[in-house]
């Protein structure tokens, strides 16, 4: 059953697919804490997919834990929250990446196919509203003027039309692909469930993204807060308006929730059969939990509270009968 509690930048690469298949010496994730694990010797392979907003932390859990257990291989695959909870209903992965809470559909899935899971809190991100640093106009979007800009309304938008005195050229859009948690998030959030523009262009590749807002001083998009802060040289974050004032994604405002509606939690379910049946799976899961505040700030994410931490690792503890 799902727990009661419910509610990422060292490297992006640009495979499908991490990988750690061999160990190597222990490097410093900038965090200054030693990798937490298990002092005994294990092998096997443990299969995750999902969010590419998660995968940063992920791919530096995964990259630690190659020094820990170099004889466990693990794969982390970067098929969207939704692809990714495909997979894990149909048996295919140990855990599922999620930039936002499993759904009700999905949940009866795991349901219907006898999978017993847990939600695993990893970071807090900041989904990012982005302009290229060649856009000078914009010094803000309220969450009104997000909505009218995002949503479909049969015609062609301009900056202008968003705010008076912004320039009369044609708003181009780029936006996380539907198996995307973020696009789930922002869809809930910002378009209330209607329909994004159709001339956005969407990828479940943030990079294409970010290539794409680059590429014109006319472009927006958004995504996680560690692909900004990877790109803010070239890249620029607008504030957001909820009706208090403009607000910046930073740690502290992501932190403490200032940063709304666009702050949110970033998980990974856990089958429950994994880790009480495979003492990798249960091991790495443990090693994912125990550093995941380090290396989630190491690459650009905001630590959860430990007592969060804490409660996770207690629960998968009892799973593998510890």
């Amino acid at each position: 059953m799902k727990s009661a509690k419910f509610l990422a930048m060292s490297t992006i690469l640009g495979s499908a697919v991490f990988l750690a298949a061999c160990g190597g010496e222990d490097e410093a994730t900038g965090s200054g804490t030693a990798s937490e694990g298990s002092s005994e010797e294990l092998s096997g392979q443990v299969q995750g997919d999902g969010s590419s907003t998660v995968a940063p932390v992920m791919e530096a859990i995964v990259e630690e834990y190659a020094a820990a257990q170099p004889s466990v291989q693990v794969s982390s695959g970067v098929s969207g929250t939704g692809g990714g909870f495909e997979k894990f209903i149909a048996g295919e992965t140990a855990f599922s990446n999620a930039s936002r809470p499993i759904s009700e559909e999905e949940t009866a899935g795991l349901e219907e196919a006898g999978i017993d899971f847990t939600e695993v809190e990893l970071a807090y991100d900041g989904l990012s509203v982005v302009v290229s640093q060649e856009n000078d106009w914009v010094d803000y979007l309220t969450v009104e003027e997000l909505k009218e800009m995002w949503v479909e309304t049969g015609e062609e938008k301009t900056w202008a039309d968003i705010r008076e005195g912004w320039p009369e050229e044609p708003i181009e859009y780029y936006s996380p692909g539907t198996d995307s948690g973020t696009y789930d998030y922002f869809n809930e959030v910002i378009l209330e469930e209607e329909d994004i523009v159709r001339s956005a262009t969407l990828s479940e590749d943030d990079n294409v993204l970010v290539q794409g807002v680059l590429g014109s001083p006319n472009a927006v998009g958004y995504f996680g807060y560690a692909y900004y802060l990877e790109n803010q040289d070239t890249l620029r974050a607008v504030p957001i308006d909820n009706g208090d004032g403009p607000v910046e994604p930073n740690n502290e405002t992501i932190e403490s929730g200032e940063y709304a509606p666009l702050s949110r939690p970033l998980f990974t379910y856990v089958s429950n059969d994994a880790v009480a049946e495979d003492p990798a799976t249960a091991d790495f899961i443990k090693f994912a939990i125990g550093n995941a505040g380090d290396l989630s700030e190491a690459v650009g994410y905001v630590r959860a509270p430990q007592g969060v931490y804490d409660e996770d690792m207690a629960t998968i503890e009892e799973l593998a009968g510890e």
